[in-house]
């Protein structure tokens, strides 16, 4: 159980100010294979939410205040068909954390909500295909670190594809779904 290793984790730790969670699995489903899809809404949708809404409650009865920082993906601005399950979760991410943030401010709390947007970073999900602007690990974890440390709301890794998600998220349909 998630909650379990929760509270384990923060018991052998002595409390909790920041959670990172990196809830993600991107299988390709070329055939729109209902297994894979399955396993990509349980581990981006369902377990990202149970451990992110009980790190939350944690935050309000511990003092309201501490960190969550999400790692989504530039792949949460629009669908796409070799994955479509993994670019509708990692978009639930971004909206739960939007929502989130809302909730935080609303309650006047002190618990700041990161939600974090990788392109390309050179790791096994990103290899096998040809891709542009890839990040290296070190490159991506830096950035992240700095982000977080920073308490920013958003933010995108490598910075470069803030302009890749701002055209991604403005191009017309006929045209996005030629890429897509």
């Amino acid at each position: 159980n998630n909650i379990t290793h929760i509270e384990k984790l923060i018991d052998k730790l002595g409390g909790l100010d920041l959670f990172v969670v990196s809830a993600g699995i991107g299988l390709v489903s070329k055939t729109l294979d209902w297994p894979i899809d399955k396993t990509t809404i349980d581990t981006n949708v369902n377990a990202f939410a149970q451990m992110v809404n009980w790190v939350f409650n944690y935050f309000i009865q511990h003092g309201e205040k501490g960190q969550i920082a999400n790692i989504s993906s530039i792949a949460s601005i629009r669908g796409n068909s070799w994955a479509p399950a993994y670019s509708a979760s990692k978009a639930f991410q971004s909206i739960y954390f939007e929502g989130l943030h809302m909730k935080a401010r609303k309650m006047k709390t002190n618990i700041i909500i990161t939600d974090v947007q990788p392109g390309f970073v050179q790791t096994k999900m990103a290899q096998g295909n040809k891709r542009f602007w890839v990040a290296s690990v070190q490159k991506a974890a830096i950035q992240i670190y700095n982000g977080i440390e920073a308490g920013k709301t958003k933010f995108y890794v490598s910075r470069r594809w803030w302009l890749i998600a701002k055209i991604m998220k403005w191009a017309p349909g006929f045209l996005y779904h030629k890429v897509g």
